[in-house]
């Protein structure tokens, strides 16, 4: 079955890792920008990013935050997060920092972007209902083969998790 997926991360240091997991093929995601695509969408300032945002958004079921050493707390992945969750899209985390980058160096584990926010009336934290998998390998080839055979579950379990919401 073909998932239709948004990837969410911190773009400058985390691009090449992303790229790895985007380019899997275990599940169908946003096409990849350039940095001068990247550029243009970023002048037009935030009204810009956010319709660009959206129409990303539009026709996926879930969304795949990638999560680097200073994912969480950043305006537009929270932004993402938010839309994400609003709109009944399904939502996870993947920690991504032991993935080398294009200069072959990993990065430190940055905190779980789910932790900034509450949702019901009993103001639960999204944390304790979004799952944020940490591969359990220090190898990054070790981090990308676990990715890899998991990603597609992961997406399912969001899914039947945003269900019961």
């Amino acid at each position: 079955m073909s998932r239709k997926v948004f990837f969410s991360f911190h773009y400058k240091p985390d691009n090449w890792r992303a790229s790895q997991v985007r380019n899997m093929g275990a599940i169908d995601g946003n096409a990849p920008v350039s940095d001068n695509d990247w550029e243009s969408i970023t002048k037009g300032g935030d009204a810009a990013i956010q319709k660009w945002i959206d129409g990303q958004l539009d026709g996926k079921s879930c969304s795949i935050v990638l999560i680097g050493a200073s994912t969480a707390g950043r305006k537009w992945i929270d932004y993402e997060i938010k839309k994400t969750w609003n709109d009944k899209k399904g939502l996870l985390g993947i920690y991504i920092h032991n993935l080398k980058d294009k200069d072959q160096r990993q990065s430190a584990k940055g905190a779980n972007p789910f932790d900034g926010f509450t949702v019901g009336q009993n103001k639960t934290n999204l944390s304790s209902i979004v799952k944020a998998y940490d591969p359990p390998y220090y190898s990054s080839t070790d981090v990308y083969n676990y990715i890899n055979q998991n990603l597609a579950a992961w997406v399912d379990t969001a899914l039947s998790i945003r269900a019961n919401y």
